[in-house]
């Protein structure tokens, strides 16, 4: 499984070199290892090379994952590490994933914020969590309109186990990353209006948008968590 540490140090370098272009602090950004459908060993191997942030996209696949890599590295390494769900959430799934999730950066819609806080408040659990915003308005894809955006979390302004700390995106696929960046804007743009809300005032307004393909792009738009998969783990088995 060599290669890995080779990769994330890459990433790594990619990153830093577009805060560069932005103007803007790498610490300010977080990578998160997309680790759907990748084996254990390279999971592994990234914690060891100094990745703490994994994010899976199936509450059961992240059970099995997390729950290996915690056996691989032991208590001490493993208490180091956090655990994102980026992947769409079925309400029959909500009570596990509040219980195996750091951030749940995929909330799509107002009734599984209304499970998930349910749920967490259960455990006596907060946990940070980001929109999911359908910015191209696809029909196949998971998340909430711009145009409804602001209507649609205002319920959950105050809530105080889900706390909702930003947007999270997946853009309309193009021909390079270059065409990702007007998704991007347009996803700032929405949480600056966002901000100026008097019910999201002071609110941290994070910004998790880009993958393999285009996080760079991302970074230099402003993005502060990137979900790098293939170009971190290598191709999906």
């Amino acid at each position: 499984m060599g290669g890995v540490a080779e990769r994330l140090a890459e990433v790594r370098q990619r990153i830093a070199a577009a805060c560069v272009r932005a103007g803007r602090d790498p610490a300010d950004v977080t990578l998160v290892g997309a680790s759907k459908a990748q084996p254990v060993e390279r999971l592994v191997a990234a914690a060891r090379a100094g990745l703490t942030v994994f994010g899976e996209n199936r509450v059961q696949e992240a059970e099995t994952h997390r729950r290996a890599v915690e056996e691989a590295l032991g208590p001490e390494a493993a208490g180091r590490l956090s655990w994102h769900l980026i992947g769409p959430l079925q309400s029959n799934k909500a009570k596990a994933a509040a219980e195996l999730f750091d951030a749940i950066q995929s909330v799509d819609r107002p009734k599984i914020a209304r499970v998930l806080e349910r749920e967490l408040a259960a455990r006596g659990r907060a946990v940070p969590a980001l929109v999911e915003v359908n910015v191209g308005g696809e029909e196949s894809k998971h998340g909430v309109r711009p145009e409804r955006l602001a209507e649609a979390i205002r319920p959950f302004a105050d809530s105080e186990h889900l706390r909702i700390v930003g947007l999270m995106v997946i853009p309309p696929p193009g021909d390079a990353p270059e065409d990702s960046r007007p998704w991007f804007r347009r996803t700032r743009d929405l949480r600056d209006e966002l901000g100026a809300r008097p019910e999201w005032s002071g609110w941290p307004g994070l910004l998790s948008m880009g993958m393999s393909d285009d996080y760079e792009v991302a970074v230099e738009e402003g993005a502060t968590h990137v979900r790098v998969g293939s170009a971190l783990f290598g191709p999906r088995d």
